[in-house]
């Protein structure tokens, strides 16, 4: 069993430390350090590196969570809206649909219930990492009070549900049934969906979102098919293996198995502690070391979160969102690690004097607050981790905008204890897997578990991710359009396809709160739909011009962040250190700052006719 003499008092410590340096900054040790930490984990095949759940490893799709389908009778139906997915983009659409009053809606989902993301991912020690107050959307308007600032998965997954029920979408969901092909029928201005369950739906509109954090990623190491023992990805846990049901419990049936983890990304930070305190022997197999801030949980204060006013929420999401869009303000109520880097890299830049001002400047002070704020980082490991060589190993040399970034205060104490091993392969990678064993420089590790901890499929084309492809008018082939890269009026619309509306990370306005995001997608689409159904407008279709243009805006944007994207260790922020390949969602590119784009939407539907649309009736 676990150690737990070794650990740290987190408390020992400043939870909200400085971003001050201890000392003056090297610039040129440092910029030397990032490039080459950056280049030593840089691979040739860039995205490519990467294996997928299908074909021989399909069985990493599998749901572990969902009782055997039972058997029902295809649905032929016409349907004004048919929601391609039960995740917050689902819901969030499903409840505006709603509220529109369109006569008539299905929403399908692969899995067996609403969540989405937080269906799938209910890994030990799951949570947000972004404060559930402004993450849970419609909180105002459910009443619902979040236990936790940073509130657990297995709530999350239980508030999806809420949703579904508060906006009466179940009766109208349709789970366990997966999308097989859409076509455009031209003469009736409707889409043909088929599923895995005979269905056969005519849509007048569909929106569709391949989910981000749903799909998993595997190494593309040799061997994974012959190992003996257990494997599984961190979004398809296997409690009937580890033991524990996601809710906190431990996990008793690991405390005589070793156990592997591969990857140290977000989902790591959170499934490492959980691992160690319960493993007989965990090893941890690292490519690039997450830069982990102080997380600042609690439970939340009920008082508080009484007296909050009417328009708390979207103050709150709003205000947050534009310190990360580089816009200082003192209204955000949100303090946490998240808000305290921007207001340290904002303030550094706010501090040139109007008169010395250039962009330059601007750059090099961005850069230095940068290399202060991660020093810091640093530090904190040098601070919690005991062992020096762990510690070297765990220090994040990149900038904070190259990675999500990671919050944890009980990740770095986890390998203090004696039963957690390291195991570095940034410069080598991991050589293959066999039968036994995981080996790396030649030396094998011994496992009775792999869990594989290394992320979604974000870097594919959005068809292969979508898992179906659309044909569109004369025949149209999305997945042919699409094959180097999205091209899009503003995200949500593509010539060729009318009355389909893509969600997600296409071409759009981002933000750190993925839930904001989407609803403001959704406010769009809403729109479209509810003055389409009014006006007798059997067909929208962006015009070629129009997309032209907005491609164009997206390539601006993506040629300004082009020098920083070079700069980062490989992630899928930059195509895993190949820029240049266009063919995902984010590849294609996106649009910042997003609040500066939320206004132009809200611009767009205030003309009320359309503008770049092409209409039919």
């Amino acid at each position: 069993m676990a150690d737990h003499d070794n650990e740290v008092d987190l408390h020992d410590y400043p939870a909200t430390q400085s971003a001050e340096p201890t000392g003056p900054l090297d610039l040129d040790y440092l910029r030397d350090k990032y490039r080459q930490e950056r280049d030593k984990r840089l691979r040739a095949q860039g995205t490519n590196q990467y294996n997928f759940a299908e074909g021989d490893l399909a069985k990493y799709d599998d749901d572990p969570y969902a009782p055997p389908a039972q058997p029902r009778e295809p649905q032929t139906e016409e349907l004004d809206v048919l929601i391609i997915g039960g995740g917050f983009g689902g819901l969030l659409a499903g409840a505006a649909m709603r509220k529109a009053n369109v006569p008539s809606l299905r929403i399908l989902d692969v899995a067996s219930d609403f969540g989405g993301t937080w269906y799938w991912n209910r890994y030990p020690g799951v949570r947000c990492d972004v404060e559930a107050y402004i993450y849970l959307p419609f909180l105002e308007e459910t009443g619902y009070m979040p236990t936790e600032r940073y509130t657990a998965g297995p709530e999350i997954l239980e508030y999806t549900h809420l949703l579904g029920r508060h906006f009466d979408l179940y009766q109208d969901a349709l789970f366990q049934t997966r999308v097989t092909g859409m076509d455009w029928d031209e003469e009736a201005s409707r889409w043909n969906v088929t599923t895995d369950r005979g269905d056969r739906f005519a849509a007048r509109f569909v929106t569709t979102q391949s989910g981000i954090f749903s799909r998993p990623q595997l190494p593309g190491v040799p061997g994974i098919e012959t190992f003996k023992g257990t494997s599984f990805h961190t979004a398809r846990w296997n409690y009937e293996f580890t033991g524990g049901d996601g809710q906190g419990g431990a996990l008793d049936k690991l405390s005589d198995k070793r156990v592997a983890v591969i990857g140290t990304g977000s989902t790591a930070l959170q499934a490492i502690p959980q691992l160690a305190a319960s493993a007989q022997h965990l090893t941890v197999f690292q490519r690039t070391p997450t830069a982990v801030g102080v997380r600042d949980n609690a439970p939340t204060d009920v008082e508080w979160f009484k007296s909050l006013p009417s328009g708390w929420q979207q103050q709150r999401m709003d205000s947050f969102q534009m310190l990360a869009d580089g816009t200082y303000t003192d209204d955000c109520p949100v303090d946490d690690g998240w808000t305290r880097y921007w207001k340290h890299t904002l303030s550094a830049v706010g501090a040139i004097p109007e008169a010395e001002m250039s962009p330059e400047r601007y750059g090099a002070e961005m850069e230095k607050a940068d290399y202060a704020w991660n020093e810091m980082i640093r530090a904190r490991v040098d601070a919690v981790v005991k062992d020096e060589q762990k510690a070297r190993d765990l220090k994040a040399y990149y900038k904070a905008t190259c990675k999500r970034m990671g919050f944890s205060d009980d990740y770095l104490p986890a390998f203090n204890q004696d039963n957690v091993a390291l195991v570095d392969t940034a410069a080598s990678g991991i050589d293959r897997i066999t039968e036994t064993s995981i080996v790396v420089d030649g030396v094998e590790h011994q496992v009775d578990c792999i869990i594989f901890a290394t992320g979604f499929e974000l870097g594919t084309t959005w068809a292969h991710q979508a898992g179906y492809d659309v044909v569109g008018r004369e025949g149209a082939i999305l997945s042919e359009k699409w094959e180097t890269g999205i091209r899009s009026y503003h995200g949500l619309f593509t010539v060729g396809f009318p009355n389909i509306f893509f969600m997600g990370l296409t071409q759009t306005g981002t933000t750190i709160c993925v839930p904001h995001m989407l609803s403001k997608q959704v406010e769009h689409i809403a729109h479209v739909v509810e003055k389409s159904l009014e006006r007798g407008i059997t067909s929208v279709e962006a015009t070629p011009d129009v997309e032209q243009e907005w491609v164009d805006v997206i390539a601006g944007k993506s040629e300004l962040r082009r020098p920083g994207q070079i700069e980062c260790t490989p992630g899928y922020f930059n195509a895993e250190g190949k820029p240049n390949d266009t063919r995902s969602a984010i590849g294609s590119g996106i649009f910042f700052p997003s609040i500066e784009f939320f206004d132009m939407l809200a611009d767009w539907r205030a003309a009320d006719d359309f503008p770049g649309l092409v209409t039919t009736t």
